[in-house]
């Protein structure tokens, strides 16, 4: 049973890549609005999935980041999105996959870890289960900023967008969210567009459970971000908990983490945790992440590192 904790804490992450110094100012815009609205959850007592869940919504419609308006688009011009939510009192998760004409994925995730036997559902079916519990449908057009449109473009006519060239990497905008509640409870949630000009049906490390993201109560929350192809084979998220579990701080564990990543792949990214402790972590071997969070004073610490 869960032990009351006098230190609620949520972190958000917005992305973690090169990000261009002309988008740093929206980058932790987004993440300080986000924080404060699942800070608001948790200060009047509410759970941590409720708080993140709230937090990753935020995210989710603000096109500076690549998670439901404004994600990248695959092969096709399609949007495709990911997401997971996870329980950390009692290991329970839900998560899709690949789904288009939703709005906000991460709900669809609770959804269907609340409303069905299933962990994670994928395509047309999730689409199908969204309809069944009330979940609106929305246009591919709501979830298509300009920009993007002609980012794929440019992809098409043989080069990389113009406006990606300077950074080296493509952005990995993929978003997220931990807390801890009053009474010790975890939880984690990431939702994302993948990677872009996918090929249709890919799916990254984001809806899978300890990949994308993963809440224990007896460890800690965390969030990940980056080339999901890199970040599912170190299950990274698991990992930076197992390294709670073996006596690290939280912000040890997530620089222990992201040093497996770097060891055992070529792949870049970033990731938040919080311990059972409220301790807080941040970690990347990217240029950059863009974070926020709050913890027991109330005060949101916004930055991008």
């Amino acid at each position: 049973m869960s032990q009351p904790s006098s230190s609620p804490t949520i972190v958000v992450h917005g992305g973690a890549y090169d990000i261009p110094t002309e988008t740093h100012e929206a980058h932790m815009e987004g993440c300080r609005r986000a924080a404060e609205a699942g800070w608001a959850v948790l200060a009047r007592g509410g759970a941590a999935l409720e708080a993140v869940e709230t937090a990753v919504r935020i995210l989710e419609d603000d096109p500076t980041f690549d998670a439901g308006y404004g994600s990248f688009l695959n092969a096709a011009a399609e949007v495709e999105l990911d997401a997971i939510i996870m329980d950390g009192s009692d290991l329970n998760l839900g998560a899709v996959a690949a789904v288009q004409r939703v709005r906000h994925p991460v709900t669809l995730a609770r959804l269907v870890m609340t409303e069905s036997e299933h962990a994670l559902l994928a395509g047309r079916g999730a689409e199908l289960f969204a309809r069944r519990h009330g979940l609106p449908a929305c246009s591919p057009e709501e979830l298509l900023a300009g920009r993007e449109l002609e980012r794929w473009r440019d992809a098409q006519a043989g080069g990389s967008p113009k406006d990606w060239e300077p950074f080296g990497i493509a952005p990995s905008d993929t978003v997220g969210a931990v807390a801890l509640d009053a009474n010790g409870n975890l939880s984690a949630a990431t939702s994302t567009g993948g990677t872009f000009n996918k090929l249709p049906g890919r799916v990254g490390d984001s809806p899978l459970v300890g990949s994308g993201a993963y809440a224990d109560n007896r460890t800690g929350a965390v969030s990940a971000t980056g080339l999901g192809e890199a970040l599912m084979k170190v299950v990274i998220s698991k990992t930076a908990c197992d390294f709670i579990d073996r006596g690290m701080s939280a912000q040890e564990a997530a620089r222990a983490a992201i040093a497996i990543l770097a060891e055992r792949t070529t792949g870049e990214g970033g990731l938040i945790v919080v311990d059972r402790l409220g301790g807080v972590g941040v970690a990347h071997n990217t240029p950059y992440i863009a974070h926020a969070f709050i913890s027991v004073d109330g005060k949101v610490s916004v930055g991008i590192e």
